[in-house]
């Protein structure tokens, strides 16, 4: 996909409900209108982002479209555990856990003779 938002895959939208779509599609309209607005008056740097704008609009459309035909399945609410729950390795602690994977145990010698002669 060259031309649009890097955020609204159509992959990525499918994992939209159908509140998070609509809430999507208000922010596109919005965004268009004041595009069209900065064209207007002549301040629009990026005339590309009116064309990328319109076709996330009717990507979104084409999606809720197809849930009504029952074409494409509504995602089920599914809760995502945040990421920063789970602690990130370093890569000290990641080669530490390669190390021991690959390094056998060594066996603990202990010294028995101070403790021998202590019992007798």
């Amino acid at each position: 996909m060259a031309i649009g938002s890097k955020e609204l895959t159509p992959v990525e939208l499918d994992t939209f409900e159908d509140s998070r779509l609509a809430e999507e599609l208000r922010k596109a309209k919005e965004e268009l209108f004041n595009l069209r607005f900065q064209s207007a008056t002549g301040q629009l740097e990026s005339h590309g982002r009116l064309r990328a704008v319109k076709r996330d609009i009717a990507r979104i459309y084409t999606i809720v479209r197809e849930r009504e035909l029952g074409i494409r399945a509504t995602p089920v609410a599914v809760e995502v555990v945040p990421a920063a729950a789970a602690p990130k390795k370093t890569r000290k602690a990641k080669a530490a856990d390669v190390e021991e994977t690959e390094a056998p145990e060594a066996e603990v010698v202990t010294d028995t003779s101070e403790t021998t002669e202590e019992a007798k």
